[in-house]
């Protein structure tokens, strides 16, 4: 099955940690796997660090229960399968908030209820065929964010077929959140990669920490901030590289006005739903998005 999970621009400096000498490894655990479906990496400098680091894996698996759309009894999937969720998790009701912010911010260019024409898409293309307009223009119908109906004792979908995809920006709050529990516990110092990075205090070495760009090979220093990086090219849905997997949930059309785009904010989910509804916007859309966000576009693309 086609994943929609983005190819990830983003390379922690962290990676070079061998190198920072033994004075700064006694305390630092540096720990590389999986989080909903994509590589994931946290660098903790703390005494009691391997402690720290089995609350934050233990949080992570937590919120994927929550968010995942390849986990049968996630609450994300029992909503898509049963087009309403009783008692949501507190965390689903915040994402949707900032998704909602992020939806009216971008003229809908941002929009979790792109599922399924992004499904259609990933069936068509598996079986070795292409959706016709037609059939785009009916999927297309189940989409509109104005069609969820949300409170906090439950989630429904007002149109029957719609589904809802967190893929744009699960990441990126993920890493709030295992930052903003470490933070608790006491750390200073951590930088926390679930596909999207929130970069808290500083590295191992003392200085601000190390990002690499991959696309461009530019080089960044982070502390108390995020990054999330969003290519609409980073993955296809077709084996010969031509249909990027971004899709604009208002045309129902693969799309993309850059190769790349990265922002940076306080805020790793933000700055992970931004980047994935700038993919889809020109300059000066973007610009006219207020905010403490800082925006590195890629080269335009034709996509």
């Amino acid at each position: 099955m086609i994943s929609r999970r983005r190819v990830i621009s983003i390379l922690a400096g962290a990676a070079a940690l061998p190198m920072l000498g033994s004075a700064a490894s006694a305390s630092v655990v540096n720990w590389r796997g999986i989080a909903l479906g994509a590589n994931a990496n946290i660098v903790l400098d703390h005494p009691n660090a391997e402690l720290l680091l089995d609350k934050a894996l233990l949080e992570i698996a937590r919120l994927e229960k929550v968010f995942s759309l390849y986990q049968a009894n996630s609450q994300l999937s029992v909503l898509n399968r049963e087009g309403e969720l009783k008692v949501p998790a507190v965390e689903l009701i915040d994402l949707l908030n900032i998704s909602d912010r992020i939806y009216q911010e971008t003229d809908g260019a941002f929009d979790p209820t792109v599922q399924p024409i992004w499904a259609l898409y990933a069936q068509k293309y598996a079986a070795g065929s292409v959706p016709n307009q037609s059939e785009i223009d009916a999927v297309r119908a189940k989409i509109g964010w104005s069609n969820l109906s949300v409170s906090p004792e439950m989630i429904s979908f007002n149109k029957p077929g719609m589904a809802l995809t967190f893929n744009g920006i699960a990441q990126g709050y993920i890493a709030d959140k295992v930052a903003g529990l470490l933070r608790q516990e006491g750390v200073d110092n951590v930088l926390v990669n679930t596909g999207e990075i929130s970069a808290i205090g500083f590295s191992p070495s003392g200085a601000p920490w190390p990002i690499s760009l991959a696309n461009g090979g530019r080089k960044l220093e982070l502390t108390n901030a995020a990054i999330a990086t969003s290519a609409p090219t980073g993955t296809f849905f077709d084996l010969d590289g031509t249909v990027g997997h971004i899709l604009d949930p208002r045309t129902g059309l693969p799309s993309g006005q850059w190769q790349s785009l990265s922002v940076i904010d306080k805020s790793a989910a933000r700055a992970d739903g931004l980047s994935t509804a700038f993919c889809l916007m020109n300059k000066a859309q973007i610009q006219a998005v207020s905010g403490a966000h800082e925006v590195m576009f890629g080269a335009p693309t034709s996509v």
